[in-house]
């Protein structure tokens, strides 16, 4: 018995609660849901730490779909428009050198609610108040070297998201038997 209830709080822990009645069944090889699609960017120290494998492992174990990936040195021109609300803040100059430094690897993902649970996953932009277990609790060493970043809401990640990307590197595949963010039985 003790297996069993072990198992049950592992699955409520990783992937939230169970609604008794509620079975969801995939219609086309996809979840019946509608689908977001979010930015999620690792920067320049989260690929010199070489933790982009562990941030793919993340959202792949959550059950989002990756759609787009690629590995780059930002332009300054995306960087300035990826980062246009924050011109005026004295660290902007900075922001943009440590953003230049070296290569970025973004991604696309897509699911049930990617945007929310994205931040979730990634934790609190400053490391000192990113909680154990999120991406930045776990690997962030300071406010100015998080490891990552991920649209904050589905509007921005839509502007992002053409902003890094062309429609055409962004793939719309079949993920049969497949739910975003929900575990098997």
């Amino acid at each position: 018995m003790g297996s069993f209830f072990g198992r049950t709080a592992l699955r409520a822990l990783l992937c939230g609660p169970r609604i008794p009645g509620l079975l969801v069944r995939p219609r086309s090889g996809g979840p019946s849901w509608p689908q977001e699609r979010t930015l999620v960017a690792v920067k320049p120290d989260g690929v010199q730490r070489r933790l982009v494998g562990t941030v793919i492992e993340r959202f792949e174990r959550r059950g989002f779909k990756l759609v787009g990936m690629k590995m780059m040195q930002a332009p300054e021109s995306i960087l300035a428009e990826h980062y246009r609300d924050l011109q005026r803040q004295p660290f902007y100059p900075a922001l943009i050198s440590y953003m230049s430094s070296g290569p970025v690897v973004a991604m696309v993902w897509e699911g049930h609610n990617v945007v929310r649970i994205s931040r979730t996953m990634i934790g609190h932009t400053d490391s000192t108040e990113a909680a154990p277990g999120t991406i930045r609790g776990d690997f962030s060493i300071h406010i100015s070297r998080n490891i990552i970043h991920a649209s904050d809401s589905v509007e921005g990640a839509q502007r992002e998201i053409h902003l890094w990307f062309q429609s055409s590197e962004l793939l719309n595949w079949a993920d049969d038997g497949h739910h975003s963010s929900c575990c098997p039985a």
